[in-house]
């Protein structure tokens, strides 16, 4: 089964980041942090319309410059602490219609075409929503009332009987009905598509800015995009 339709990659990229303030357009080796998203949607091949939502003319322009469009401004109630990044999804999706809507987060420079490419072709074969995942452990614990930790989920008696992952953020793929019906993706067998940790990282803060920088420097430079 292959399932058709148009393909709408979308990056998300608000103003306003506390974490790592100007975050979605900060330097990363050279370029502004969101064009690496930008092509990697590119140079996928397989996105009809590679779409930047920003509430920022900033990074509009810069997101222009890049290769995407940014035909609006999203507007202010979708931009804030409190808006959700599938509400922002949905709005683009009303502007700019498509069958399918992959949703790259422009923290996640390590992401290459040939990810967004594979996410596609796994949306198309199988017709479900697919997210990108790095392995996790799962040693999670959290705190009781008294202060002391216990574990956060069930350990498996046999840790290789059970496999964890950690969604890393770099890519997601879904149908516009699935967008619209407001379920949460977890809940509808979404389907994984596996990534290696030198390619999982999100920048979300300084530490994690540095940490993307070397891993770059030291694995992914030659892959880039590939």
């Amino acid at each position: 089964m292959q399932i058709p339709g148009s393909v709408l990659a979308l990056i998300p990229a608000r103003s306003g980041s506390k974490g790592l303030p100007g975050k979605n357009i900060i330097e990363f080796h050279g370029r502004p942090l969101i064009h690496w998203s930008i092509s990697a949607a590119l140079e996928s091949g397989c996105c009809n319309t590679v779409l930047v939502s920003t509430d920022s003319r900033e990074i509009a322009d810069i997101a222009i410059a890049g290769g995407a469009i940014a035909p609006w401004l999203r507007p202010q109630h979708l931009a804030d602490d409190k808006a959700s990044t599938m509400a922002a999804v949905v709005h683009a999706l009303d502007q700019s219609p498509a069958d399918i809507v992959v949703v790259l987060q422009p923290t996640s420079p390590l992401r290459t075409a040939g990810d967004v490419a594979a996410c596609v072709s796994l949306y198309r074969e199988t017709g479900k929503p697919v997210v990108s995942v790095c392995p996790a452990k799962p040693w999670l614990f959290r705190k009781t009332n008294s202060g002391a930790l216990t574990p956060a989920i069930e350990f498996a008696t046999q840790r290789q009987e059970v496999e964890y992952f950690s969604p890393n953020g770099a890519v997601y793929v879904f149908s516009a009905e699935f967008l619209r019906s407001g379920d949460a993706w977890w809940s509808v067998g979404a389907l994984p598509y596996l990534m290696p940790p030198e390619r999982s990282v999100d920048i979300d803060t300084p530490y994690d800015l540095t940490v993307a920088k070397a891993v770059y420097s030291t694995h992914a430079g030659g892959e880039q995009n590939s």
